[in-house]
């Protein structure tokens, strides 16, 4: 009996990532495809599953296409100006393209993965991303830099502005440490 428990256990171990992923997976899709599919299915009578999804795709990919191609134009430039002088539009706009960049974007802040000592007695360090290494702007000076500590289970954390002293470099990709942290420290890191 208690090896038909252990191989029901194991048996666990193995499917319920699993059947979670697919459950996420399939619901996200429901949530993009169904807006858009219905959208086609009731004015040009198309009933094809996944087409809002494919739509959705080539929106973005042509919204990243034109982007790229119109950003250093006056229109996105008169465009940004306005959401940047909107009080409540500039907080959300802002935020969610500084944290897009900092993952997506040329200026990728969570690429350098440390170990923050929180305490020496006893020792206790966290894993974070050092964000910037220069706060002469906020006017801390160049003997301090920002990491960011990120929460398990969650993509929020917190900004601690800390001596270069208590920073330990981390050997491993900025995406393996996030995930690693992530995940609770469960996921292994290769």
């Amino acid at each position: 009996m208690r090896k038909i428990l252990n191989f029901f256990l194991q048996g666990l171990l193995y499917t319920i990532p699993i059947v979670v992923t697919v459950f996420v997976l399939y619901q996200l899709f429901m949530w993009v495809d169904a807006p858009i599919s219905n959208l086609f299915k009731e004015t040009l009578k198309l009933d094809i599953p996944g087409l809002g999804v494919i739509t959705t795709l080539v929106l973005i990919t042509f919204f990243g296409f034109v982007g790229s191609y119109v950003v250093a134009t006056p229109i996105w430039n008169f465009i940004e100006r306005g959401i940047q002088r909107t009080p409540l539009v500039k907080l959300i706009y802002t935020g969610v393209k500084d944290m897009i960049g900092a993952f997506l974007g040329d200026k990728q802040r969570f690429k350098t993965p440390v170990l923050v000592t929180i305490n020496r007695e006893p020792m206790i360090q966290r894993v974070g991303f050092i964000t910037q290494t220069d706060l002469a702007d906020l006017g801390i000076g160049k003997d301090k830099v920002a990491v960011y500590l990120p929460f398990s289970y969650s993509f929020s954390g917190e900004v601690v502005i800390i001596s270069p002293d208590l920073i330990t470099p981390i050997d491993a990709s900025g995406a393996e440490m996030m995930k690693f942290v992530v995940s609770g420290g469960v996921t292994e890191v290769q």
